[in-house]
């Protein structure tokens, strides 16, 4: 499928350098405005994500909002789904596993095989987030996300855009350079909606039980599938195919 790409790999550090100085809604207002193709912000409602969902609805943006809805989410999530989709008017598009892929792993592995070894959580990330991912950013050309350099160690160099060589398209971090007070502030500000499970020690939120409140000291992202190595703990999604090994990294 042919998709319009208004910002070339070889542009991307021109664009990159026009849209730092800006806030996080004039990037995104910026982009929008340049790009004739298809922009899709993925979110799985957290504090950065929410942020930026404030910013594409109050500027009616034109970018479509979606969420991979794993079947495994807490039940707070799923309610944070709806307030949100209720406060900003918005539908918020939801991308499911295969129910034939998650039957044949449940089988497989069990309902929570994914603790028993590192690749059979490759393999239920791979079922229930990447290839749901595939199918919602099929033909689009901006990729938004709500990375921040300063999750973890290894998002630290994470830039503003970047070519994305997994599903060849521009991959847009508008809040790459926020820290988590500046999200707090922010939100605290405008009263968006977020989580009540931040306010427990929640700090990144994903599937139900692959995370867990963080310690003290701990980077953002440590309670995420926290019994395996460090080295190994992304999902995929942000992880390019060439690192992957597998069916996800």
């Amino acid at each position: 499928m042919t998709v319009d790409r208004p910002i070339h790999a070889d542009q991307i550090a021109d664009q990159s350098a026009a849209l730092k100085p800006l806030t996080a809604g004039e990037r995104l207002a910026e982009l929008a405005s340049k790009t004739s193709g298809r922009m899709v912000f993925t979110t799985s409602f957290g504090l950065e994500d929410q942020v930026v969902t404030h910013l594409i609805s109050e500027r009616k943006l034109a970018i479509e909002i979606v969420t991979l809805e794993t079947g495994r989410l807490f039940p707070e999530t799923y309610e944070l789904w709806s307030e949100t989709e209720a406060r900003y008017g918005v539908k918020i598009s939801a991308y499911t596993p295969r129910t034939a892929d998650i039957e044949a792993y449940v089988s497989d592995n069990g309902i929570n095989g994914f603790r028993h070894a590192v690749e059979a959580r490759k393999s239920c990330c791979a079922i229930r987030k990447l290839e749901p991912l595939a199918r919602a950013l099929n033909g689009a050309a901006i990729w938004v996300t709500g990375l921040r350099a300063e999750q973890s160690k290894h998002r630290a160099s994470t830039p503003l855009l970047e070519h994305d060589q997994t599903y060849d398209l521009v991959k847009f971090n508008p809040l790459v350079d926020w820290t988590r007070q500046h999200l707090v502030d922010f939100i605290t500000l405008e009263q968006i909606p977020y989580n009540p499970l931040h306010d427990i020690g929640f700090a990144s939120i994903g599937c139900a039980p692959c995370t867990r409140a963080i310690k003290l000291g701990e980077d953002e992202r440590a309670g995420r599938w926290w019994w395996e190595d460090d080295a190994k703990r992304e999902c995929g999604l942000h992880v390019p195919r060439t690192s992957q090994t597998g069916a996800d990294a």
